[in-house]
């Protein structure tokens, strides 16, 4: 049987289905093609296929389907490995996993050139209407911009009026929507300079399509990007006001659609991820919670809309900002990135102006035109969208009001004629101030691979502009969004459209620079710089995993015994069919109950909020343990079949475990970590003590004891007589080398704690220090014989006092 083929077209130029060895691209780059069904991107005017694209086409034209199948997989499947999501707001607000288009799209460097260099100019403009926005307001003054642009505008922040931003520069990072005609000219769709999304994605894009077209990618001179990430960042460590500070990615947290990409970015660049609550305002300056105590945070890559920075000046309803922001901005002790008030530039309104302002501000013309775009605030402009409504979008003026229909675009002025026959023209008249009109465009086509065929999609780019100690520098590429159909508003990402990545091709051979120092003396960060949230984090991630396996290996015993219960042994199942019901597990519910997933889910959870500080194995490892236990949980039944359920998820904890103890690097972030694990067994232990090892406990506990606690061999080999409850106490309580033993987490957690820096306390322990000692101590000198049930309820207790102990000190 033939293999199905990857079709560019279906015309004369498609080989034979029958012959076994077709390749999946069946016309050769050196033929003229048809125009109908090839993309407009690959082929010129007469149809032959551009310059540029012949050597991706012939690679192409060389492999099979079943080869090309596989480069896509590996492209999918790192994808799915690092865990790079998007969220969809659709009312689910699930995490989806990123739409990649495996199929580049790859343009001339000479032609980026003048792309780069028009939107250069364009960064150039941006900044100039921004320090009139803020400063002289001249351009409202002289006319060149209606005064309901700036004043109606809700993006245009008032407190932030007269504020000079240090180093003067308002915009450090900036992107642009841009598309090409099928006549090959390029627009400004729209411009971005609120907080920017989806440099981190194109650097993942670059890695997918790097691997999946690893030959090709490498013999094709593509220009790198990691120049320009590392422009950029130099750019940030030499900010005026970063001399004595930190820098930092500010995030409104994991719910955010982009989070992924927050956490990419900052760990990309080595930077303090951060959010709201991490921040505090002290004399004007902004310092960031560390277990080291306050430190000072200069430089803020803001990744959230402005009005949510600042509750105490801007949005009083804001949950996600920190209070007193905006008056260490007026104070000149912090750089915003992009600075407050950045939105302005947005207003879909003002597209319609930029030709103007270019002249006035830069005594240049636009080297590169926005979309056509009529302003209805003005009786000319408003007249000229309702007689030409059959080639008009109608949408938003200002660039955060909503788009006005169910499915999330803009009305095409046909559908709005529809909706509103007779009346359109008294509809913009009455909304002409809050509406734009612009022109209906028809992209350029690029190639994407979808349910397997190569066919001509609708495409627009986005490109990055960074602020650099040299002027403006573009990212070579950017990321290309794919639509799912031919209509131009399913580019978007909630709309189906894909994320492809660009490949800017040069006819000589590239550098291929990277962002490791090239100095002989490494500098490092700054010790201790632990922000207290992740710490919280990294705590209760260690606590959630061991109580996850402390319930699972009480399951599996209990679950090994069932199948074998005889009267004697009943007594013992009801008592610890008790003790499960009692932390939250009722084995009446199913065999693994549901709430066994609380603990997993937790700990997936507080690895999401630390995503810049965990690797991605790790995280792998997480999601997978939390998938294969929602496959057991109410599937498996009682006995045999769910001990070995358990067994599996024992396993992949114990891999996870593995993860995290041979490649976490042994920092402050560690440490918590590790104490929030020897914690949780330690508490685990105790109680378990308590309840299984007295005198009267039923037969067979104790044994099920050394089962739980892993120590059956080591039992056998360190006691020369029957088991009973001294050599139990003596064995899991008190035995300093047993790793499963209550004193050896106490000798842990003592050893972590002395590590852990004692701001506030420079002369003597800190609380922690001191507490931990008085336990650990207390345990240490005690033998089997003067153990109690008693004395594990104090020291169950004790174990919760370091926990609060610790939280009151570090987080």
């Amino acid at each position: 049987m033939a293999e199905p083929k990857a079709d560019i077209s279906a015309d004369k130029h498609m080989a034979d289905e029958d012959h076994e060895a077709e390749p999946a691209i069946a016309w050769n780059a050196r033929d003229y093609v048809p125009l109908n069904g090839v993309p407009d991107e690959m082929v010129d005017a007469g149809g032959k296929v551009r310059p540029v694209w012949q050597p991706f086409v012939n690679a192409l034209s060389g492999m099979t389907a079943s080869e090309l199948s596989e480069r896509f997989a590996r492209a999918d499947r790192y994808l799915r490995d690092a865990g790079v999501f998007y969220r969809a707001y659709d009312g689910q607000d699930d995490a989806r996993a990123w739409p990649f288009s495996h199929i580049p799209v790859i343009i001339d460097d000479d032609e980026w050139q003048g792309l780069a260099d028009g939107l250069k100019q364009r960064a150039d403009l941006l900044e100039a209407m921004m320090a009139d926005f803020y400063g002289e307001n001249r351009l409202v003054a002289e006319g060149f911009i209606p005064p309901a642009l700036v004043a109606s505008n809700t993006e245009f922040l008032r407190p932030l009026v007269g504020i000079d931003p240090p180093g003067g520069h308002y915009l450090h990072f900036v992107s642009f929507e841009v598309g090409r005609g099928p006549d090959g000219k390029w627009w400004v769709l729209a411009d971005r300079a609120q907080a920017p999304s989806g440099a981190g994605f194109a650097l993942e894009n670059r890695v997918a399509a790097s691997r999946a077209f690893s030959g090709i990618y490498g013999d094709m001179h593509v220009r790198r990007v990691a120049s320009f990430f590392g422009a950029f960042r130099d750019a940030l460590q030499g900010d005026p006001a970063g001399n004595e500070g930190r820098i930092g990615v500010l995030t409104p947290g994991p719910a955010n659609e982009t989070y992924y990409e927050h956490a990419y970015i900052a760990r990309y660049l080595g930077i303090s991820l951060l959010e709201g609550e991490d921040l505090i305002v002290v004399n004007d300056r902004v310092m960031v919670r560390t277990v080291a105590g306050p430190m000072p945070v200069s430089v803020l890559w803001r990744r959230l809309d402005a009005g949510f920075t600042d509750p105490l000046e801007l949005n009083p309803n804001s949950r996600i900002g920190t209070p007193g922001l905006v008056s260490a901005i007026r104070a000149g002790n912090l750089t915003m990135v992009n600075a407050l008030g950045s939105g302005m530039v947005e207003t879909r309104a003002l597209l319609a102006f930029l030709p103007a302002l270019s002249r006035r501000l830069l005594n240049e013309e636009l080297k590169i035109p926005s979309i056509a775009t009529w302003w209805c605030g003005q009786e000319n402009e408003r007249r000229h969208v309702a007689e030409n409504l059959d080639q008009m979008l109608i949408g938003p003026a200002y660039s955060r009001m909503p788009f006005f229909d169910d499915s999330g675009q803009s009305f095409t002025g046909e559908r709005l004629r529809a909706r509103k026959p007779g009346s359109v023209a008294r509809w913009l008249d009455k909304r002409g101030p809050w509406l734009v009109g612009q022109e209906a465009v028809k992209l350029s086509t690029a190639p994407a691979f979808i349910d397997g065929k190569l066919a001509p999609h609708p495409f627009s780019l986005r490109v990055f502009a960074a602020r650099t100690r040299d002027g403006w520098k573009l990212m070579p590429g950017g990321f290309a969004r794919i639509g799912s159909s031919d209509d131009v508003a399913a580019i978007a990402m909630q709309s189906g459209g894909r994320a492809a990545d660009v490949w800017v091709v040069s006819q000589t051979p590239v550098a291929r620079p990277t962002l490791l120092t090239q100095e002989s003396r490494i500098p490092r960060n700054k010790p201790a710089n632990l922000p207290s949230r992740a710490a919280d984090n990294l705590f209760w991630l260690g606590r959630y995993i061991e109580r996850a396996e402390g319930n699972l290996r009480i399951l599996r015993a209990w679950h090994g015994r069932f199948a074998e219960v005889d009267d004697r042994g009943q007594a013992l199942l009801t008592r610890v069919e008790a003790y499960l019901d009692q932390i939250g597990l009722d084995l009446s519910e199913a065999a693994l109950p549901p709430s066994l997933l609380r603990d997993i889910d937790s700990a997936v959870y507080s690895a999401g909020n630390i995503r810049d500080r965990f690797s991605p194995d790790g995280w792998l490892a997480l999601n997978d343990l939390s998938k294969t236990a929602r496959r057991f949980v109410d599937r498996v039944k009682p006995g045999d079949d769910a001990a070995h359920a358990v067994t599996v998820l024992l396993r992949k904890l114990a891999g996870f475990a593995g993860l995290v103890h041979e490649n976490m690097y042994r920092s402050t972030g560690w440490r918590f970590l590790s104490i929030g694990r020897y914690l949780e067994r330690g508490l685990h232990m105790t109680r378990l003590l308590g309840e299984l090892s007295g005198e009267d406990v039923p037969d067979g506990a104790l044994d099920m004891l050394l089962e739980i606690g892993d120590n059956v061999m080591t039992h056998r080999r360190h006691y020369n007589v029957y088991t009973d409850h001294l050599t139990i106490t003596d064995l899991l309580a008190l035995d300093p080398l047993n790793p499963r033993s209550v004193l050896f987490q106490l000798n842990q957690i003592l050893a972590e704690v002395e590590k852990l820096p004692d701001h506030g306390y420079p002369t003597q322990m800190s609380p922690l220090h001191r507490e931990t000692m008085r336990v650990q101590s207390g345990l240490a000198v005690m033998t089997a014989e003067t153990v109690s049930t008693d004395y594990y309820m104090t020291l169950e207790r004790d174990f919760e006092a370091l926990s609060d102990c610790l939280a009151r000190n570090y987080l």
